[in-house]
């Protein structure tokens, strides 16, 4: 077996401890006879796996006790819709848009509210954070939006925006446990797996328990009401059980790498390691502002698309996968989430050295 280095932004690399596990366990969990995706969610078996993996992301974000989790299923895009429907009382919300997926976010809430774009950086092709020290929140709005950190052009808020009390809600996807967070500065916060945690088919929802209501906007469906999922502790109907068990895994490898400040730690190094090289190299450049670089996914460019494709295609070869960059900004991109291995890093800067120097 010839594992490659996954630099993709998602579906993304896991930890090899956990998909070893996972292997060993895939005909007989525990002695049960059975795989875990075979099994009932209403069984005994099933309510200690999601009941574990919900206390261990607990411990690792330090979530307080009024604040539900919830497992649900759709992506990180269903909640588009879901965190409208679930929080427009007053059918106001304003966003930051720092990429594409906040802008998403944005012309979703639309269609069921007045939507306010506080602060942008699509001038400059999302290469940055925007000042949110001082932003014209809306009197009248409901919550304040962002996406935290921006898998496909490489920022992340250093700082929280200043919402002058508003709840703030923000997406987590790419970002996730890569870090610790202080869950008490937001209202909701809320994140697809399928890139720092597990597989896709799962998003993860935690929510101030007082912003989960049967005050919902007229004709929201069933399922998309967060109290129907926290009043059935994400039971409600069948929910992705084996998603949520390999969730609950990468939970536990976290714990045993030390928790969030270890990673924290972990991932700067490695961000170094490749940011480092990007500031010197005469070939590749980084995309980004330097004090709004994600420490997750780190764009790249030489300046000249048939250089960037024959590096793409010759790094494939090497053994690196999934470095093309996004359609929307080109070039490359490495997304080097908390199961990147730091020699991956490293041994992705050699490769690009060596490039370098062949290709003068």
């Amino acid at each position: 077996m010839a594992r490659v280095y996954n630099f993709s932004a998602g579906p993304a690399v896991l930890p090899e401890e956990v998909l070893k596990e996972a292997a060993e366990e895939m005909l007989d969990y525990r002695g049960c006879g059975m795989s875990v995706m075979e099994m009932s969610h209403r069984s005994k078996m099933f309510d200690d796996i999601i009941k574990t993996a919900e206390a261990d992301l607990r411990e690792l974000m330090n979530i307080p006790d009024n604040y539900k989790v919830l497992f649900l299923q759709g992506g990180a895009s269903q909640q588009f819709s879901a965190i409208p429907m679930n929080l427009m009382k007053n059918k106001v919300a304003d966003f930051i848009i720092t990429g594409q997926w906040a802008k998403k976010a944005y012309q979703e809430a639309s269609r069921y509210g007045k939507a306010n774009i506080l602060a942008s950086s699509e001038d400059k092709t999302y290469t940055y954070i925007p000042d949110c020290s001082d932003l014209p929140v809306s009197e009248d709005a409901d919550y304040v939006y962002v996406c935290y950190n921006n898998t496909i052009y490489g920022t992340k808020y250093q700082q929280i925006p200043n919402t002058k009390g508003k709840i703030l809600v923000a997406d987590m996807s790419s970002c996730i446990l890569s870090e610790p967070v202080n869950v008490e500065d937001f209202g909701v916060i809320y994140f697809g797996v399928q890139k720092n945690v597990g597989p896709a088919g799962v998003v993860v929802c935690i929510v101030r328990e007082d912003l989960i209501t049967d005050d919902v906007l007229e004709g929201t469906p069933t399922m998309l009401k967060w109290k129907t999922q926290a009043d059935a502790d994400s039971l409600y109907n069948t929910p992705p059980c084996y998603g949520i068990y390999i969730c609950g895994k990468v939970f536990k490898w976290l714990k045993d790498q030390g928790g969030l400040t270890a990673m924290k730690k972990r991932n700067e190094e490695k961000a170094k390691i490749l940011y480092d090289f990007l500031d010197q190299s005469e070939m590749f450049k980084g995309t980004v502002v330097k004090e709004d670089r994600s420490l997750m996914n780190v764009p790249f460019v030489t300046g000249d698309k048939d250089l960037d494709a024959k590096f793409v295609a010759e790094a494939k070869e090497a053994g690196f996968e999934n470095l093309k960059g996004h359609r929307t900004v080109g070039g490359m991109r490495a997304s080097i989430y908390n199961a990147m291995p730091k020699e991956g890093v490293e041994k992705l800067v050699a490769f690009m050295k060596k490039f370098e120097e062949e290709n003068k």
